[in-house]
């Protein structure tokens, strides 16, 4: 049973929330202060802390959500600087508070009480049982999000649709993290940055002599991903003749590899991503419809950032204090007319192009990161 502290000034919050909480199978402690709250942390080990903005969370590295009644992004900014795990506004959603309150214990991150330590120079991909937070509280992110808490523990193949840049691999990488293969492997093939002749080899693997350059067995990304999840990014521009043997894999859960004619069984659950329209693609003939259904038990689009532009504020302070971690250096602070110019952008890349002016914007400005420097640099 999941321990949660209840931290707010106002009684009759602490009593609807801890009823709630305790109808929905939650152990709950509830006090009004930091003192109390910090007693209870002493000699209970909680799960995750319910604060309300106005009370300050002892500081136990228990991982804790953020509450207000103040809907400001500027709140919300500070309570993620904080060390949120995640920001709701009052009167609470109680579906999304459950919501986050599983995220939070599923895949717990300690509060940030301290600076961490800084990673190591671009070193940006994390395992996916570390994956990156998905930034953001619009509904359209949200929306999101609970698809992946839906959809993650079953087995059902998962397609990603979405542009260039909006962040497939991450729900990809979440959709991994939150199943029961979590602790299998995670593996992932870009079927548009192999070239066709060599797709099938990448895939299925396969043996000495197959081919001139094949000097020894090679096992493909089947096998490797043998009880955790295959992630096939740019499904859309892989071969009509590969596709044909990637459906034959999903259909009898078994590969063979390239020159050989015996049958590996692999154990592997399939999500695939494209930024491609599939069902027209299907019509030009360049993708199997039979593949597309097998692929498609599961459709999670992932939003264009155009269409979640009230989430850039987030993005942007994450970026910050991502990238200045990387470099070792001080966050550097934006002004409001600087973000309000971001939000006006139109962002054709999406969330990596939205990275990438960050860090330019980082490098090339001054001490704060003006207007100006958004008109001069982007």
């Amino acid at each position: 049973m999941a321990k949660v502290l209840i931290l707010d000034q106002s009684k009759s919050v602490r009593n609807i929330l801890r009823e709630r909480l305790e109808y929905e199978g939650f152990s709950t402690e509830a006090v009004e202060n930091e003192a109390a709250a910090s007693v209870l942390c002493e000699k209970i080990p909680f799960d995750v802390i319910l604060s309300d903005t106005e009370c300050k969370v002892p500081d136990a590295g228990i991982p804790f959500i953020a509450l207000s009644s103040d809907t400001s992004i500027d709140t919300a900014l500070q309570a993620v600087r904080n060390g949120a795990q995640d920001f709701l506004t009052k009167p609470i959603d109680m579906n999304r508070l459950l919501q986050s309150l599983h995220r939070t214990i599923d895949n717990p991150a300690p509060a940030q009480t301290a600076p961490q330590q800084a990673p190591a120079r671009r070193s940006r991909r994390a395992h996916p049982s570390q994956a990156e937070q998905i930034i953001g509280i619009s509904p359209e992110i949200e929306h999101v999000r609970r698809l992946i808490d839906k959809v993650a523990p079953c087995e059902a193949r998962v397609l990603i649709t979405g542009e260039n840049g909006t962040g497939k691999e991450l729900v990809a990488r979440w959709l991994h993290a939150k199943s029961v293969r979590a602790a299998a492997p995670f593996v992932e093939v870009n079927c548009a940055a192999i070239p066709s002749e060599l797709i099938e080899s990448e895939l299925f693997g396969h043996e000495r002599g197959a081919f001139t350059s094949a000097v020894k067995q090679r096992k493909g990304k089947f096998e490797q991903a043998d009880g955790g999840t295959l992630f096939m990014d740019e499904i859309g521009d892989m071969s009509l003749a590969a596709q044909a043997k990637v459906l034959r894999a999903l259909q009898e859960s078994r590969i063979s590899r390239v020159g050989s004619d015996k049958d590996i069984e692999v154990n592997v659950r399939v999500v695939a991503a494209t930024n491609k329209n599939l069902r027209e693609e299907i019509q030009k003939g360049n993708f199997r419809e039979d593949l597309y259904h097998r692929l498609a038990v599961i459709v999670v689009r992932v939003p264009p950032l155009r269409e979640h532009a009230g989430d850039i504020p987030a993005l942007v302070d994450h970026f910050i204090r991502t990238i200045a971690a990387e470099y070792d250096s001080a966050p550097k602070q934006i002004d409001a007319d600087a973000l309000a110019a971001l939000q006006r952008m139109q962002w054709s890349g999406n969330i990596r192009e939205l990275r990438n002016v960050i860090e330019r914007l980082i490098i090339l400005s001054g001490e704060r990161i003006t207007a100006q420097d958004v008109k001069e640099y982007c």
